[in-house]
């Protein structure tokens, strides 16, 4: 183990411990080969980059992780400029995505600790300060694939040894400064087996109404992510007994009681399972009807399979409200349901697009033409010939 310093005006100061290849036991087979391509070429212009995030803690836990997150010294204009299929996303904290085919590399820039109350939180500053903005210990790791080194500043190897979820800021401010960490920490309580010590579930349970000012847009991530991970009837479950699940999913949580929703997960869960084997993912509509199917009713008034259709999907949404998924998604789950039933699906019952295909790009009318005017050819000037004046007599 090496200490890495950082100098001040008393001299040298010990900041973090560095794991090298061999005592860290992380597996660089389990690395993406694009995120290590992003590091190197960062690193070749100059700027110190990592992976961080729940990458590292799934690397050190033995899993192949499914997301790589990057962060970097470089700014989120040098990041774009080194790659060309990069965008720069978000508002209150711009970030980097660089694509690669159907995955996305999310580059951060390194956080500053001056302007953490503020409401714009683009202050960019060293991995020190980085390190300090980070939810839980578990996830302040930074992992370099080219050196193999892991650099630890908050002694989170020694917690992921003692199977415990310790918060890095003060359990007073975190969970006002975002609720949604309320619901990561049982998240990652469920999918990594760690416990939550008593005054960290004492701080959730005190601050979970804070959960019910958190926007529908972000409550939907979370949600997806949950459906996603293979583990999302315990993760449920332990919402639930938290009286996280009602701020969550206020219609559910009514049904909490009923084993029907866990089974239900938990067939889902095998199926998010088997699809990581085979490399064919579970699709949003199938996560969403895992929710909602032990719950939905036929009503026998109805006999057109259009106005079934219709009574379906606004069972599910009501059910899951207030997350507001994609109406494609929740067509094709309220579609998938009516097979399931032995019922004709009506055609042109799922009318919209799949948000997460690639859309092709509208044809715009060329400048002048009016809609549903073909655009009109090239202008060809009339030649007049001129009259010859008359010979005068």
């Amino acid at each position: 183990m090496l200490i890495r310093y950082r100098k001040n005006a008393q001299g040298l100061d010990a900041v973090a411990k560095v794991y090298g290849s061999d005592e860290n036991g992380i597996d660089i087979g389990k690395i993406d080969a694009n995120a290590v391509s992003v590091i190197r070429k960062l690193t070749e212009a100059g700027y110190e980059s990592y992976i961080v995030g729940g990458a590292v803690r799934d690397l050190i836990l033995g899993r192949t992780p499914k997301d790589f997150d990057i962060a970097t010294a470089a700014s989120p204009r040098q990041v774009h400029k080194l790659f060309r299929n990069s965008r720069i996303i978000g508002r209150r904290f711009r970030l980097v995505h660089i694509t690669f085919g159907p995955k996305i590399i999310e580059v951060s820039t390194f956080r500053s600790i001056r302007d953490h109350e503020a409401a714009d939180d683009n202050q960019f500053g060293t991995i020190e300060e980085d390190c300090t903005r980070r939810d839980f210990t578990i996830n302040s790791l930074y992992y370099d694939p080219l050196k193999g080194n892991l650099i630890d500043f908050n002694n989170a190897l020694e917690d992921f040894k003692k199977k415990r979820l310790v918060s890095l800021i003060p359990l007073g401010k975190t969970f006002i400064e975002d609720p949604v960490r309320m619901v990561r920490a049982v998240k990652y309580s469920v999918t990594t087996g760690f416990r939550i010590p008593y005054k960290l579930s004492h701080a959730i349970r005190v601050y979970a109404p804070e959960l019910s000012g958190i926007s529908t847009s972000r409550m939907t991530e979370e949600v997806n992510k949950i459906l996603a991970c293979g583990m999302s009837s315990a993760v449920f479950r332990r919402l639930h007994d938290y009286k996280l699940l009602v701020y969550m999913l206020p219609a559910i949580s009514v049904y909490a009681s009923y084993p029907q929703l866990f089974e239900s997960l938990g067939k889902l869960d095998e199926k998010v399972a088997q699809g990581k084997d085979s490399s064919q993912p579970v699709s949003k509509a199938e996560m969403y009807l895992g929710l909602a199917r032990p719950f939905l009713a036929v009503n026998a008034e109805l006999h057109d399979p259009m106005m079934l259709f219709y009574d379906f999907l606004r069972q599910i949404k009501v059910l899951i409200s207030p997350i507001t998924p994609s109406n494609y998604d929740l067509e094709t789950a309220s579609a998938q349901y009516m097979s399931e039933q032995g019922m004709k699906v009506p055609r042109g019952a799922v009318k919209h697009r799949n948000p997460d295909l690639p859309q092709p790009r509208p044809q715009h009318p060329q400048h002048g033409t009016k809609p549903g005017e073909k655009p009109a050819g090239k202008r060809h000037r009339k030649h007049h010939t001129k009259k010859k004046p008359q010979d005068q007599a």
